[in-house]
C-alpha cells in the first residue's frame, strides 16, 4: 500500500482502508478542494446528505440538489516525524493558537496522533478533526484597495447562511471590529510567544456569515525572528515575512490604518533589500512547486 502522505489526493476508499479508521456506513469522506502541500483535507459527510446532493430531494413538486455540508474536516498531516517528541511539539504550537485566538477567531480542531501502519512498518501520523467554517475569503492581496469591507459584506449577504439576519451596515461593523480583535490577538501572540500562523495563503482566513474572522489553516505556524534573518519553512516558503506583510495589509484594507514603517511589527519589512529577497524566495518556492507538481 502506498504511503498516503505522498499521494497527490485521497478518496473515500483510501480513508476507509487506514488501519485506525473504523468502518461506519453513516459517513463518507470527500476530498476538499483546499487539500495542499502540508495536509490532505477531507470533508466528513453524512451519507444521507451526500445521497441528497447526488440524487436530489423532492419538495413542492420540484427536485432540489442541496450540497452536503461537512460535519467535520479530517486533516491528515503530510509531515514525517522523527519521534513522538517532534509530533507533540507540532500539537503544542496549535495549542498556542487556541490560547490566543480562541474559538472566536480559530477553526477549532481535535488533534490526535495515530499509529500508522504502512508497508509492514509503524509510523507516527498527525491528524485532526476540524470545525467546518463556511465563509468568504479575507484576501490580504486583493486588488480592491477601496471599499473592500463593503465588498465582503455584499458577498456575505448574497452567498452565506446567517448573514440575512444583518444589514450591510451591521455586517461592516462586525467585520471591522472582529478584524481588529483578530489582529490584536495575533500581535499579542507574536510579542509573548514569538509565533505567527500562515496568514498569507489563499483562503487561510475566512469571514463568516455574521462577520466573524476565523483562521482555518493551522498547519504552518512559524517562529518570528526580529533580526535580519529571513525564515523559510520546511518547503522553502518565507512564511514568517509573508504573514507579517499580510497582517499589515489586513490592517490597511479593513481597518484603514496607515502602515508605520517604524512600527516594530513591520519595520523589518522595509529594511533595504529585504522585500526583494523575500520576493525572490517567494518566486523560487512557487517554481519548485510547479516543478515537483502542485497538490493545490
Amino acid at each position: 500500500m502506498e504511503d498516503i502522505r505522498i499521494k497527490s489526493s485521497l478518496r473515500n476508499e483510501d480513508i476507509r482502508s487506514l488501519n485506525f479508521i473504523r468502518e461506519q456506513n453513516a459517513f463518507i469522506f470527500r476530498r476538499h478542494y483546499r487539500s495542499g502541500l502540508r495536509s490532505h483535507i477531507m470533508e466528513m459527510l453524512w451519507t444521507k446528505d451526500l445521497n441528497n446532493e447526488i440524487h436530489g430531494v423532492g419538495k413542492d413538486g420540484i427536485r432540489w440538489f442541496p450540497r452536503a455540508r461537512p460535519l467535520k474536516m479530517l486533516r491528515i498531516f503530510r509531515r514525517y516525524f522523527k519521534n513522538l517528541k517532534q509530533a507533540i511539539e507540532e500539537i503544542d504550537r496549535f495549542h498556542i493558537l487556541v490560547n490566543y485566538l480562541t474559538p472566536k477567531h480559530l477553526a477549532m480542531s481535535e488533534e490526535f496522533l495515530v499509529d500508522y501502519i504502512v508497508q509492514q512498518k509503524r509510523d507516527i501520523l498527525l491528524c485532526g478533526l476540524q470545525e467546518y467554517v463556511d465563509g468568504e475569503n479575507l484576501d490580504p492581496w486583493t486588488r480592491i484597495r477601496s471599499g473592500y469591507i463593503g465588498y465582503l459584506a455584499d458577498r456575505l449577504l448574497t452567498t452565506r447562511n446567517g448573514s440575512e439576519a444583518f444589514t450591510k451596515e451591521q455586517l461592516m461593523v462586525n467585520i471591522r471590529s472582529n478584524t481588529e480583535s483578530f489582529v490584536n490577538r495575533i500581535k499579542t501572540m507574536i510579542v509573548e510567544k514569538r509565533y505567527i500562523p500562515d496568514l498569507a495563503g489563499v483562503r487561510n482566513v475566512l469571514v463568516t456569515g455574521n462577520g466573524q474572522i476565523k483562521l482555518v489553516d493551522i498547519n504552518n505556524i512559524s517562529f518570528v525572528s526580529f533580526n535580519e534573518c529571513i525564515i523559510t519553512d520546511d518547503i522553502g516558503y518565507p512564511v514568517c515575512d509573508k504573514s507579517i506583510e499580510a497582517l499589515a495589509l489586513i490592517e490597511k484594507i479593513i481597518l484603514n490604518k496607515k502602515i508605520n514603517t517604524r512600527d516594530p511589527f513591520y519595520a523589518r519589512l522595509f529594511q533595504s533589500g529585504r522585500q526583494s529577497e523575500i520576493e525572490r524566495l517567494h518566486r523560487r518556492f512557487h517554481q519548485s512547486v510547479q516543478t515537483k507538481g502542485s497538490f493545490f
